[in-house]
């Protein structure tokens, strides 16, 4: 039987029915819409909340209360940017608002009322499309049918202790002139609730983002210990990412799997560095070689289920033994990062450890006959020639944000104490580029950067990050054991 074929002196294939009338509207199509909306059982769609993230931000949200006693405060958790046409990035929610609620949720905003003794906190969270609504088939990014089964309004408000409401009622809030709103909240929002944008607002969540509690330390502890298995699963994969060619995106691809696997992903776009790449400060295209005897940087950091992140550097000789070139640009970051850590403790000025570590990378380039001045002068703000080999700074806050708190005045970040309860980095390099003609042939092509996460305690500090050696004799006898290489005589 040729169903759909007619015969003559040649076959022709019949249009199939229909063809040529317009694509159907599944949404304007009554039998549609009534049969798809019938008969689908109710699927349980438990929250996934960190242990102790809605105590968390409930005293979160208490002690940005107290810094702005009266005013109405709102923030948003932001939208998926487009990525291409209809197809956007993946979501993750604005870190202010995750501090403030624990909840992840796309298109949500907290309004913080002021009543006598603090605010009233209520968050507006879109409710999800379920059968029988037109978004439960036709909205691809949050359409059930399309993303699965989600939790409701009722059940984030048991899960987080906080009153949730459907998005839909943010329209009708009535906040008197003047309420602030951070840099998240959309402007149709802003327009709705006639809110002023506030960098105070944005500064103050960054000021108090500084100081971490518990809670936030356990997160960033097990963000830490994810990494440094992380480094080992890279490092196991050298051998192969070398012999089957299959270079710097291996590796890269290798530890974004392991963040995706034990947390959220990778807490910013992991850094491999291989040879001449190893010098390039954000070598996030990760297309090259490992080369068997150069140098490899890996800069990485799991980001957990929290959204708090690790932020941690090392630099490994790929074939188990760094060369003397290699070695001696080593010994003076370790150097420099030993100095840099030693600043590290509760009243001292926060840029201390940079000048520390500064001072040493200035001095051994010196030694070295690579500075066109004396270390004097390039250590003096009108000089800074030693900076050629180090562009970047040598830390930064460590929180939700790799970058944390960076909204802060400078007055608050770089020019204040630090305090006990600061998560930090201290992360000096050196970068000579391949095509650096003021750098001496044999050393041209190195970069080298250590970078730990360190917790300022009450009487100095934790290298959360210790687990992963620093000085070079350590990090050859851990490479090669991750290489499967014996330590004997290496």
């Amino acid at each position: 039987m040729n169903v759909g074929h007619t015969h003559g002196d040649s076959a022709t294939t019949a249009r199939p029915p229909y063809a040529g009338t317009r694509y159907p509207k599944l949404a304007s199509i009554p039998a549609f819409t009534e049969f798809i909306a019938r008969d689908w059982q109710d699927v349980d769609a438990p929250i996934a909340l960190t242990p102790g993230a809605a105590a968390a931000a409930a005293s979160h949200r208490a002690r940005l209360s107290a810094r702005f006693a009266g005013s109405a405060l709102v923030v948003s958790s932001g939208a998926a940017p487009v990525r291409n046409d209809d197809c956007n990035y993946g979501f993750r929610a604005n870190s202010d608002f995750v501090w403030l609620t624990g909840c992840q949720v796309e298109g949500a905003t907290l309004v913080l009322h002021p009543v006598p003794g603090g605010h009233d906190a209520t968050l507006y969270l879109p409710a999800p499309f379920r059968p029988g609504e037109a978004g439960f088939f036709s909205d691809a990014n949050h359409g059930e049918l399309w993303v699965g089964a989600s939790p409701g309004v009722a059940q984030w408000a048991e899960a987080l202790d906080l009153d949730v409401k459907p998005v839909q009622e943010l329209a009708g809030v009535r906040i008197e002139r003047g309420g602030l709103a951070s840099a998240s909240v959309p402007p149709s929002v802003l327009d709705a609730l006639s809110l002023l944008r506030s960098p105070e607002l944005d500064r103050e969540l960054s000021n108090l983002r500084m100081v971490k509690d518990e809670w936030e330390i356990a997160q960033l502890r097990r963000a830490i210990d994810d990494t440094v298995s992380g480094f080992a699963a890279v490092v196991a994969e050298v051998p192969r990412a070398i012999a089957d060619g299959l270079g710097e995106r291996w590796l890269q691809g290798t530890f974004d799997r392991h963040a995706r696997t034990f947390g959220n992903g990778p807490g910013y776009s992991t850094i491999v560095g291989s040879g001449p790449h190893a010098p390039i400060l954000h070598w996030v295209r990760c297309d090259g070689p490992v080369l068997p005897d150069a140098a490899l940087l890996l800069d990485m950091g799991v980001e957990t289920n929290s959204l708090y992140t690790a932020d941690v550097t090392r630099t490994i000789p790929a074939s188990g033994t760094f060369s003397a070139e290699q070695r001696a640009a080593h010994d003076l970051v370790e150097k420099a990062h030993r100095a840099g850590m030693a600043q590290i403790r509760p009243g001292t000025p926060y840029l201390d450890f940079h000048f520390a570590a500064m001072e040493v990378i200035a001095q051994g380039l010196h030694d070295w006959g690579m500075l066109p001045v004396s270390v004097d002068e390039a250590l003096s703000p009108a000089g800074q020639q030693h900076r050629r080999y180090l562009a970047c700074g040598v830390g930064h806050h460590l929180g939700l944000d790799v970058h944390d708190c960076s909204h802060s005045a400078y007055e608050e970040y770089m020019g204040a104490d630090l305090e006990a309860g600061v998560v930090m980095t201290v992360e000096p390099g050196l970068y000579f580029h391949a095509n650096d003609a003021t750098v001496p042939p044999e050393l041209r092509g190195i970069g080298v950067r250590l970078e730990d996460d360190l917790l300022v305690t009450a009487d100095g500090h934790e290298v959360l990050s210790d687990a992963l050696p620093i000085d070079a004799d350590g990090v050859e006898r851990w490479t090669r054991a991750g290489l499967g290489l014996s330590n004997g005589t290496a």
